[in-house]
C-alpha cells in the first residue's frame, strides 16, 4: 500500500461507514476534503475488501461425504460412451455433415440411446453422470430413463447438489441400491428410512415380484403419509392391477385427498367384477337403454363416494357430465345384455338418443372405458375402419380419441390400421395416430409413410406443414428405410404452382432423415457389447 492508503481509513473508518457514504452519495458526507471524492472512496473500499478477504480464518473442514453404493452394471461400450457425450452436449456427430438444416438434431435422438442403454443394462459412466443430471433436470421426459442409468451414483450426487434434488423424488433408485424383495429386515428398514425414490422404486420392485405383498406393504404406513405421496403410491399399483387390490382401493375411497379418492375409483372401474364397478353399471344402466338415454337428474352421496365429480367443467352441463362418468366407469361387458345380445361394433352403430343430443355424449364414454378398461373388442368398434373420413367414424372423429383407442391393440393391429389410414388420408391426419405406434416403424407402416412423403414431395405440396411428421419420422422410421428415401435427397425444380423453395426444402429435410436414420442405426449398434 502507498502512504495515500492512511487517508482512506482517515475519511472512512470501517465497511459500514463505507457502505453509508455509497448509499448517501459523497457530497453529502460531512468533512469534505479529499477523502469525500468518489474516487477515494472506491479506493477505500477496494482496501477493506482486500484487508477483509485476507483476514479471514479458513475453517475446519466438514466430513467428507460417504462414498456412493457401488453399482454392478456394466458401462456402454467406448464408442456409445463418446456418443452419449455428444448427444449431452447436443453435438453433431462427425459423420452427420452438412449444413444444420440437413444434419440431425442430437438431442432428440438422446431419449432413444437411453431407453437403449437401459435394455442392455448400463450404467452412465461416471464422468458423464453431471451432464446427465443436468439434462433430466431440463427435460422431465427424460427423467425416468437418465435417472434409471445414473442409479446410485445419481442418486448420491443429488443429495449434494441442491439443483439436482427432483432426482431424490422422481428417481428409480438404481441398481444395487434396493434390498432382496425376500430380505424382509431390509425390505421394511428402507420402506420406514428411504428417500421418496427408494420407497418408490422399492413398491415396484416388490409389485412386480408379488402384488399383494406390495399392498400390504403400503398399508402399513398409509396413513401417516402425505397426501402427493399417497397419490404417487397409488398410481404405483396400476401396474399388475388385480381383483386383490380391491379392499385396499375400496378404503381409499375414503381418503381425505380428493385426488386420491379419484384415482381409487378409476382403478377400482378398471376391474370389471368390483363392488364400485358394479355399483356404476346399475346406475348406468339406468340411465341407457335401447329406448334411448334418460341422465342421472342428481349426484347423489353414494356417487361421490365413488368417485363422480359433482361440478361440471366450464361449458358442460351437469346431466350431461354425470352421465359420462358413470358410463365411463361401467364394465364393458354390461352393455351387451342390456341391448339384447348385440356386439361392440352393433350397439356403437344404434342410432341411440341420437334425436336427443346424447349420442356423443354416449360415444364418448364409451371411448374413455375401452382405453381405461383396455377391451379391444370395444376399441376396433370404436374406431371403425381406417379408410373412413375420420369425421364419419361410428363414434368419434377425434385424433386424440383415436390415438387412445389404439393403443389398446396389439402393436402389429396397431401399426396396420395407422398405415391403412395414413394411405387413405395422408400424413397430415395421422400425426397423432403415428405417435402412438411402436418404434421403429417397419414394414407397412414404415413403407406408407415414406410413400405419403415422397407423394407430398411430387405434389409439390407447402412443406413447412410436414415438419412435425418429418421430425416423428427422423426418430421413428426403422433405419432400414434410409436406402429408400436416398433418391429423394437430390435436389429437383420447383414442380408447377408449387410454394418458391419447396423442392429445396423437401431436398434438404430428405437429407435430414437419412442422416439421422444412419445416425440412429450406428448408434444403436454402438450399444451392442463387444
Amino acid at each position: 500500500m502507498d502512504k495515500g492508503d492512511e487517508g482512506y481509513d482517515e475519511g472512512y473508518g470501517d465497511w459500514e461507514e463505507l457502505v453509508g457514504a455509497a448509499l448517501l452519495g459523497t457530497d453529502r458526507r460531512p468533512g469534505g476534503g479529499p477523502a469525500g471524492s468518489p474516487e477515494s472512496l472506491l479506493d477505500a473500499a477496494a482496501v477493506h475488501a482486500v484487508r477483509r478477504r485476507a483476514g479471514l480464518r479458513p475453517a475446519q473442514a466438514g466430513p467428507a461425504p460417504e462414498p456412493a453404493a457401488r453399482d454392478p452394471r456394466p458401462v456402454p461400450p467406448p464408442a456409445a460412451r463418446q456418443r452419449l457425450s455428444q448427444l449431452l452436449a447436443g453435438r453433431a456427430g462427425a459423420s452427420s455433415g452438412g449444413r444444420r438444416g440437413s444434419s440431425p438434431d442430437l438431442t432428440e435422438l438422446l431419449p432413444q440411446w437411453l431407453a437403449a442403454a437401459g435394455r442392455h443394462g448400463y450404467r452412465a459412466p461416471a464422468s458423464l453422470v453431471p451432464a446427465l443430471l443436468d439434462a433430466a433436470r431440463a427435460r422431465t421426459d427424460l427423467r425416468p430413463q437418465a435417472l434409471a442409468l445414473a442409479g446410485v451414483r445419481g442418486l448420491w450426487l443429488a443429495r449434494l447438489n441442491p439443483d439436482w434434488r427432483f432426482a431424490l423424488r422422481g428417481g428409480a433408485g438404481g441398481a444395487g441400491e434396493l434390498p432382496d424383495v425376500t430380505d424382509g429386515a431390509g425390505v421394511e428398514r428402507l420402506w420406514q428410512e428411504g428417500l421418496f425414490a427408494e420407497r418408490v422404486a422399492l413398491l415396484g420392485a416388490i409389485r412386480a415380484h408379488d402384488a399383494a405383498a406390495a399392498t400390504r406393504l403400503l398399508a402399513t404406513t398409509w396413513s401417516t403419509e402425505r397426501a402427493e405421496d399417497r397419490l404417487m403410491f397409488l398410481d404405483s399399483l396400476r401396474v399388475a392391477l388385480s381383483d386383490g387390490d380391491e379392499p385396499f382401493l375400496e378404503a381409499a375411497l375414503g381418503d381425505r385427498s380428493r385426488n386420491v379418492r379419484a384415482t381409487a375409483a378409476e382403478l377400482l372401474s378398471a376391474l370389471p367384477r368390483s363392488a364400485l364397478a358394479g355399483r356404476m353399471a346399475e346406475r348406468a344402466l339406468a340411465c341407457v337403454g335401447p329406448d334411448g338415454v334418460v341422465p342421472p337428474a342428481e349426484c347423489d352421496a353414494g356417487m361421490l363416494r365413488d368417485g363422480v365429480v359433482k361440478r361440471p367443467p366450464a361449458g358442460r352441463g351437469e346431466r350431461a357430465w354425470w352421465l359420462g362418468q358413470l358410463v365411463e366407469a361401467a364394465p364393458l361387458d354390461c352393455w351387451r345384455e342390456r341391448f339384447g345380445g348385440l356386439g361392440p361394433a352393433e350397439i356403437v352403430a344404434l342410432p341411440v338418443a341420437a334425436g336427443e343430443g346424447w349420442a356423443e355424449e354416449l360415444h364418448a364414454a364409451w371411448c374413455r372405458a375401452a382405453v381405461r378398461q383396455r377391451d379391444a373388442q370395444w376399441s376396433r368398434a370404436l374406431l371403425g375402419p381406417p379408410s373412413a373420413p375420420p369425421a364419419a367414424g361410428p363414434a368419434t372423429a377425434s385424433l386424440a380419441e383415436r390415438a387412445k383407442l389404439l393403443e389398446t391393440l396389439p402393436e402389429q393391429e396397431r401399426a396396420q390400421w395407422v398405415a391403412e389410414f395414413v394411405r387413405a388420408h395422408g400424413l397430415s391426419e395421422a400425426f397423432q395416430l403415428l405417435g402412438v405406434c411402436v418404434v421403429p416403424w417397419a414394414g407397412a407402416l414404415g413403407r406408407a409413410v415414406v410413400d405419403a412423403l415422397e407423394s407430398a414431395r411430387e405434389a409439390g405440396s407447402y412443406p413447412w406443414s410436414f415438419s412435425g411428421v418429418m421430425g416423428l419420422a427422423e426418430r421413428c422410421l426403422d433405419p432400414a428405410e434410409a436406402g429408400r428415401l436416398e433418391v429423394l435427397t437430390a435436389s429437383v425444380e420447383d414442380p408447377p404452382e408449387a410454394s418458391p423453395g419447396a423442392a429445396a426444402y423437401w431436398a434438404e429435410a430428405f437429407q435430414r432423415l437419412v442422416a439421422t436414420l444412419r445416425l440412429r442405426e450406428a448408434m444403436l449398434t454402438e450399444l451392442i457389447p463387444a
